[in-house]
């Protein structure tokens, strides 16, 4: 549903001065940020065209490659490329060890309310400090979009010392699935061979996360 379809009071601006910023989804807050769309593409069209591609390219991209985004303007662009500048400038963590799963889901919670599994890679450092935090692919996690290859090629050039690999269940179960099982199996053989070890899987929702370590999976 686009935004100009929902009752006042529903709409994300009207929400966020009601509940606050904490209470819209990341769509929601990019809709604030970008204010309308264009004929046949709504508002909440186009924040989730422009959220794909930001978290594509890991939140680093120039101008010119936000107005490739058909319905985005210099000026929205330069809007959300400033927005991102100050997080960076004023809001970036500290460095701090990723030493649980706890630790390592409030990375994480950007991606719970997808509604398509998204397969994150996690890469650390030698005390376990954030690298890079990376999308590797959308969609179902299986053999075929989870290959090695795709996984540990960042964190080779980052020179990780190890990873956590994570996913989102959109349905908010957090039971593993036999495909979840054997991508972990898979990912953590090559990582022994390539000397980046899997510390973790996590499987994660909205509501909360399921570690494979904890639960003996790994």
């Amino acid at each position: 549903m686009e935004v100009r379809e929902l009752p006042q009071e529903d709409r994300p601006r009207e929400r966020l001065i009601k509940k606050g910023a904490s209470a819209l989804s990341s769509s929601e807050l990019m809709s604030v940020l970008i204010g309308s769309g264009i004929k046949g593409k709504g508002v909440a069209k186009l924040s989730r065209e422009v959220l794909a591609f930001l978290e594509k390219h890991n939140f680093d991209c120039s101008a010119d490659e936000l107005l490739t985004i058909e319905g985005l303007g210099a000026a929205k662009a330069t809007l959300i490329l400033a927005a991102i500048e100050l997080v960076k400038r004023y809001v970036a963590r500290p460095a701090v060890p990723i030493n649980s799963p706890e630790k390592a889901y409030q990375y994480l919670i950007p991606y719970a309310d997808k509604r398509q599994e998204h397969f994150i890679c996690l890469s650390l450092n030698g005390a376990q400090e954030l690298i890079a935090l990376r999308v590797v692919s959308v969609g179902l996690v299986n053999r075929a979009l989870t290959h090695p290859r795709e996984v540990f090629a960042d964190p080779i050039s980052d020179r990780a010392a190890s990873v956590i690999i994570a996913h989102n269940h959109p349905s908010g179960n957090l039971s593993p699935s036999f495909d979840d099982r054997e991508v972990t199996d898979r990912l953590r053989e090559a990582g022994d061979i390539l000397g980046i070890p899997v510390l973790d899987h996590i499987i994660f929702c909205k509501h909360g996360f399921l570690s494979f370590k904890e639960e003996g999976y790994i």
